[in-house]
């Protein structure tokens, strides 16, 4: 078992060369804002494609963070949400004119982006699958999350090296069978692990923010975390997502998962986690295709 932040942090990985496989990087989690960044290589015909996965930090700090990767924003292709909570969707990326990325979001949140004016030039509302480009495809399922529910994602990426899959889900209010079964045997998994009880018990929060935390419809806390990650069984690495800082450690986060047979990474806000590569996993029948371009319907033509 491996993990960071437990001895400080380290320094900024450079980006993996266009040749070698998939890679993840969690710029930073927690309630001050998530964003990820999933960069896959180029294959015959098609270029390197990047997509964030949730934007919760500013355009300005994710720009800074980006280019010390040498990614630039304009290199990002798409924008792909979990939801609408603000630390998971920076009101700022209207305004972000560098940014030409297609947002990705489910069709229950579309109604509450426009009423906020979130919505940006390019805006893609999924219900099932989809595919980014022709590398990627992205199955979703919804979980329950305050009103409007929360998406994680099944990712299955075709490289030159072989397939590579991706689970990613935070937010989750608690873990189903159903989940589960969808995310079996991803090569990696990022995962939220929010809070421990007793910190959680112990803390001066309202009693109507616990609640909605720990109630099925808020957060995972440690020990629901790692018997996710167990049913789960990833086959490389679990990465843990969104620790809380006034009701969580990564010594408490890391401590269920002592023993297992996957590198464990944590996420925190203020450091980048190092590019994890994206493995392969359990077999699936998916292959890229090549599909006619897509026009969208004026309601998503909103201006940036």
């Amino acid at each position: 078992m491996a993990w960071r932040d437990l001895d400080g942090p380290s320094p900024a990985a450079p980006l993996p060369p266009p040749e070698t496989a998939a890679a993840l990087c969690v710029l930073a989690s927690g309630s001050s804002g998530n964003c990820s960044v999933l960069r896959v290589p180029a294959t015959a015909g098609s270029p390197v494609r990047t997509t964030l996965i949730d934007a919760g930090l500013s355009p300005t700090r994710t720009r800074g963070l980006l280019a010390e990767r040498g990614i630039r924003l304009g290199d990002i292709d798409d924008i792909v949400l979990t939801h609408l909570d603000t630390d998971h969707y920076h009101a700022g990326w209207r305004r972000a004119r560098d940014c030409r990325a297609t947002l990705r979001l489910h069709k229950s949140h579309v109604g509450r982006a426009q009423r906020r004016g979130l919505l940006l030039g390019r805006n893609e509302p999924f219900t099932g699958g989809f595919e980014l480009g022709s590398v990627a495809r992205v199955e979703p399922i919804m979980m329950s999350h305050d009103h409007l529910g929360v998406a994680a994602f099944r990712i299955e990426i075709a490289c030159e090296s072989g397939p590579a899959s991706l689970g990613f889900a935070t937010d989750l209010g608690r873990s189903t069978r159903a989940l589960t079964d969808h995310l079996a045997g991803v090569g990696i998994l990022a995962i939220e692990s929010n809070y421990c009880p007793q910190m959680q018990d112990d803390s001066d929060r309202p009693v109507f923010l616990k609640q909605r935390i720990t109630g099925g419809s808020g957060h995972l806390s440690n020990d629901e975390c790692a018997q996710a990650v167990r049913t789960i069984s990833p086959a490389s690495d679990v990465v843990l997502l969104h620790l809380s800082r006034q009701c969580n450690t990564p010594e408490l986060a890391a401590y269920p998962h002592v023993g297992s047979n996957y590198r464990l990474t944590l996420s925190s806000q203020t450091e980048p986690t190092p590019w994890l590569s994206v493995t392969g996993g359990s077999e699936t029948d998916w292959a890229p295709t090549k599909r006619p371009a897509h026009k969208q319907g004026k309601l998503f033509d909103a201006a940036r």
